[in-house]
């Protein structure tokens, strides 16, 4: 064993599941910079490190220090001042004014920043704003350097430490001391595993309860993840057991114990079902708000003529005319659509369901010209920002996102409640395959049991990311009127996109032909690194050249984040060929740089900007160590520390992509993505390209994926609950 103290020059790689990192190193006596490979999660550029491993060569990099364990130490070299200065954990300094302050003061710099702050007013471009800007900036981490020094000693990096000192505050030493678990609770970032290795620091038992309670509380979360709303307990008990290397009797009486703590919930019914409380009372809240909404009458000047005229005519199916709303419209509906129309008009709750080019949005338009022919008021909502605003084109009416329909404000939640309900006769929400049960109880709750609710959605797409499968199991409870839109019409036949999704959706292969006049093409590619190749080709020359649009138009759509064809990856290689800007933040291995293509990947209410919202990086300020992210407009600014809210979005998931549609969409589609090869994943990513789609990669894959439809069930009880099996 031996050991190296090092300046981190720069981070090239980082595995953010397991905290596997590369990095490039400055160590005293070596000319070139050392690669340090290892656990090293959260290092900073500018740490100084010691740390302790073994020289190995690696055949494909050479040689690397392999670094086994490591601590974060104050620089004690005029390079390690200024690269730790210019890290961005002193706000008002970045690496120009860094390398300034320390060619002026030299050893001195921590002295003067310390004692006599004021003397930084000798250094070019440093005027007094920017002085008390990195007075309170060196104060504040003053505060914190004993709870760094502390949290460091137990194996918490500085951007975790600083994470923890927002979150606690002075009280960080106690809290940690007291239950390291409730960092994975309470911080986003922070997951069980990393408390595990602060708290087997710290000496707490593997048996210790409080170590049980939190594996079995991440358990439970990592199932939502998943899509699960609930656990059986044989699974949940097996998965906890697996991840806290316990025995089975201590996670099963400590979760007995949970349970006697209504900390969790169990039902027994078909199963024994163990739940977070937020997802049962979700669950239980959404099947009781529907069947309430079903048995209130309307109020709304269209509910009562009809009700009035069935009563007096004896006609129970009298509905409203659809010829006059087709007039209104200039559109000759079908059968299945005047049916939609009719059916809205006389419904509380309605679900209208169909595949691309089947005419959801004119049928929409349809129902929502019925209603306004009487007066009625309508909300239009969808889950995200894209989708929001697809609706309102479509129908040349205001649609929010449920959040800001909600109004959401931070950190009091939701203002739209049961006390402050909603204003209007109807709502009506599309995409509604991507509401997860915990979303869909927040909206139900602020629906008046008066106001109407139309439900639009493709049923064949992928649920929701979150936890749930609401749509499907609403269809499937058969206590609503659904209307499926079958018929493909002949506008959207004329699409080999169209025509091709539902090929793939009846488990047929689509036309692999090609041709000059199609939007719809596959490229053969049999290995990996031929695919991504050709990716970069084709967003960067190929397809801008001959549709004379640029790269931003493009999006890339893959079935998995990891991989060599898979996001992580792309993103990489895409940002080198697209963006030649030299300058960004770093975070985390990745650089953020002017004109990046960036999603948000974390809900943040307070900027509202929302999981899977696209924008471009618009600004980049390498002194105060933020920048500026243009979204759809709105300029939301990001300091270093939120970066890991930030990824690139040049390529991004398939699951990611639900709800949006983009011009030209290029997808791998390989068999080194089989474990997530399935039917409704490809027609959920072919039918995000409203006018070209390019698949690179194998026939076999594509065959693979469209015969496999066995998708795993996801843990719900709602579709019972609405039936009334379950109560």
């Amino acid at each position: 064993m031996m050991k190296i103290r090092c300046v981190v020059e720069r981070i090239t790689y980082q595995n953010p599941e397991n905290g596997y990192t590369v990095l490039k190193t400055r160590v005293k006596g070596y000319e070139d910079l050392v690669t340090v490979v290892g656990n090293l999660l959260e290092v900073n550029a500018g740490s100084v490190l010691l740390v302790e491993g073994n020289w190995k060569v690696d055949a494909k990099y050479g040689r690397q220090f392999t670094a086994l364990s490591w601590e974060e130490t104050l620089p004690a070299t005029l390079y390690g001042m200024e690269k730790y200065l210019g890290s961005g954990l002193i706000k008002g300094i970045g690496p120009k004014f860094a390398k300034r302050i320390v060619q002026r003061f030299g050893m001195d710099t921590f002295t003067v920043i310390e004692d006599n702050i004021a003397l930084l007013i000798e250094v070019p471009g440093i005027g007094n704003k920017r002085i008390q800007m990195i007075g309170e900036s060196w104060e504040r981490q003053k505060e914190i350097k004993n709870i760094m020094l502390f949290l460091q000693e137990h194996g918490v990096s500085t951007a975790f430490a600083a994470k923890i000192f927002r979150q606690y505050g002075n009280e960080s030493i106690r809290v940690v001391k007291e239950n390291p678990y409730r960092l994975a609770d309470d911080i986003w970032g922070i997951g069980f595993k990393t408390a595990d290795t602060i708290a087997g620091k710290m000496g707490v038992s593997k048996e210790a309860f409080v170590r049980l309670r939190s594996g079995i509380m991440y358990t439970l979360g990592e199932l939502a993840d998943e899509g699960h709303v609930y656990a059986g307990k044989e699974q949940l008990v097996q998965k906890a057991c697996g991840l806290l290397e316990a025995e089975e009797p201590f996670v099963v009486m400590t979760l007995d114990q949970m349970i006697k703590d209504e900390d969790l919930i169990r039902e027994v019914n078909q199963v024994e079902a163990i739940y977070l409380p937020p997802f049962y009372f979700a669950e239980l809240g959404t099947a009781n708000k529907l069947r309430k909404l079903m048995d209130r009458p309307a109020q709304d000047r269209l509910w009562v003529q009809l009700m009035k005229a069935r009563k007096e005519s004896g006609k129970e199916n009298l509905s409203v005319d659809v010829s006059g709303v087709e007039q209104y419209v200039h559109m000759e509906y079908d059968e299945i659509q005047v049916n939609a129309i009719r059916q809205a008009a006389v419904s509380k709750v309605m679900v209208l369901t169909g595949g691309p080019g089947t005419g959801k949005t004119t049928t929409t338009r349809g129902i929502i010209t019925a209603f306004r022919m009487y007066g009625l008021k309508i909300l239009l909502a969808a889950p995200t920002g894209r989708a929001a605003r697809r609706l309102s084109e479509a129908t040349g009416l205001e649609a929010k996102t449920i959040h800001r329909l909600l109004e959401c404000k931070p950190p009091e939640g939701y203002q739209k409640t049961e006390e402050n309900p909603l204003e209007g006769d109807v709502l009506i929400v599309d995409e509604c395959s991507m509401i997860d049960i915990l979303l869909m109880n927040s909206l139900l709750k602020a629906v008046p049991e008066s106001m109407r609710l139309v439900l639009i959605g493709d049923i064949d797409q992928l649920p929701s990311v979150g936890a749930g499968n609401v749509l499907r199991d609403i269809i499937d409870a058969g206590c609503f009127p659904v209307i499926r839109l079958e018929r493909v019409f002949r506008q959207a036949r004329e699409s080999r996109i169209i025509m091709s999704a539902h090929r793939i959706n009846r488990g047929m292969m689509p036309d692999l032909s090609n041709g000059r006049n199609t939007d719809f093409f596959f490229l053969q590619k049999e290995q990996p690194e031929d695919a991504v190749s050709e990716i970069v080709s084709l967003v960067k020359n190929k397809l801008p050249g001959y549709y004379k649009i640029p790269p931003a138009s493009i999006q890339v759509l893959t079935p998995m984040q990891r991989g060599v064809a898979g996001a992580t990856n792309l993103n990489l290689v895409l940002q080198e060929a697209l963006n030649h800007e030299s300058d960004g933040l770093r975070r985390s291995g990745f650089i953020f740089k002017l004109q990046d293509k960036v999603m948000q990947i974390k809900n943040n209410y307070e900027k509202e900007v929302f999981n899977g919202d696209i924008g471009f990086v618009e600004s980049v300020d390498m002194q105060n160590r933020t920048l500026t992210v243009s979204f759809d407009g709105r300029s939301i600014s990001y300091e270093a520390s939120e970066l890991d809210e930030l990824v690139h979005a040049y390529a991004t998931t398939i699951h990611k992509a639900q709800g949006s549609e983009y011009p030209v969409v290029v997808m791998p589609v390989l068999m080194s993505h089989f474990c997530m090869l399935q039917r409704n994943l490809l027609y959920t990513g072919i039918t995000r390209a409203k006018k070209i789609l390019v698949l690179v990669g194998t026939k076999k894959a594509l065959a693979y994926g469209i015969r496999n439809i066995t998708v795993t069930r996801r843990n719900t009880m709602l579709k019972e609950r609405l039936e009334g099996s379950v109560s």
